[in-house]
């Protein structure tokens, strides 16, 4: 088995020059307007799968799939060569329908974007089901003097709970000895 670092650098090596052979040494006026999005080699280095996208309709994409696999022998014999390997890898050519994928993405946000405004437009013209704080406060009033000593019996509980540890409270997380 050969390095996944070696298999990376092949297969970029090949999308670089399935995309130069087909710029330049492809002559054959059924390829249409043509991309090399990626390749990917087997472990082994003896398959490549070459993905490409094709700018048209299903027409332009199939004259294309007929331009490449009528190519393929010429394109494995100079990748095969370039590549310096003992074994010329099988080159196998699948359309990427990347541009498909994308408008399904941006038809679920949009859905997803009109699901949101709906939510939004119900919940400004709703109410609360019951009280809008449903948690019961206390009524503070500086005037009485229950109001007073409730607040004296926080800020003493404050003092209290912060500056100085009480000797009766364990060590948390260690050893009780």
């Amino acid at each position: 088995m050969s390095d996944p670092a070696k298999v990376r650098r092949h297969a970029e090596r090949i999308r670089e020059l399935v995309a130069s052979l087909v710029r330049s040494q492809i002559k054959d006026p059924r390829l249409g307007m043509i991309t090399i999005t990626d390749a990917r080699i087997t472990a082994d280095l003896r398959d490549a799968t070459v993905f490409y996208t094709v700018l048209g309709d299903a027409a332009a994409q199939a004259s294309t799939a007929a331009a490449l696999e009528s190519a393929k022998g010429m394109l494995r014999s100079t990748v095969g060569k370039a590549l310096g390997l003992r074994h010329s890898p099988t080159l196998t050519f699948v359309l990427d329908d990347v541009q498909d994928q994308v408008k399904h993405i941006d038809d679920l946000l949009a859905a997803a974007r009109n699901a949101d405004a709906e939510v939004q437009r119900l919940a400004a013209a709703s109410s609360y089901a019951g009280e809008a704080q449903p948690y019961r406060v206390e009524d503070e009033d500086e005037d009485s003097p229950a109001g007073d000593a409730a607040a004296g019996d926080a800020a003493a509980g404050d003092a209290a709970a912060g500056d100085e540890p009480t000797g009766d409270d364990e060590p948390r997380g260690g050893d009780r000895r």
